[in-house]
């Protein structure tokens, strides 16, 4: 099954996330088939960008979202 969720980036203590489109079979930070976003929760504002044209093609082809990513998006 295909699924939308975060990949951890960044340093130590100082994490910056990925929204990536995976399969869930693969490790959280194991390879990707499409990266659509990324997200800083560092930030004051918190900064989110997320490519909403594919993340509609994603979930229309029955890609899942994890619940991290249900909860920042909106969704």
């Amino acid at each position: 099954m295909t699924v939308i969720r975060l990949t951890r980036m960044g340093r130590k203590k100082q994490p910056f996330y990925r929204i990536a489109v995976t399969d869930s079979r693969k490790r959280r930070d194991g390879g990707w088939i499409e990266l659509i976003g990324h997200y800083n929760p560092m930030n004051d504002e918190k900064t989110l960008v997320v490519d909403q044209e594919r993340l509609d093609y994603w979930l229309s082809v029955g890609a899942q979202m994890s619940s991290r990513v249900k909860k920042i998006t909106g969704k």
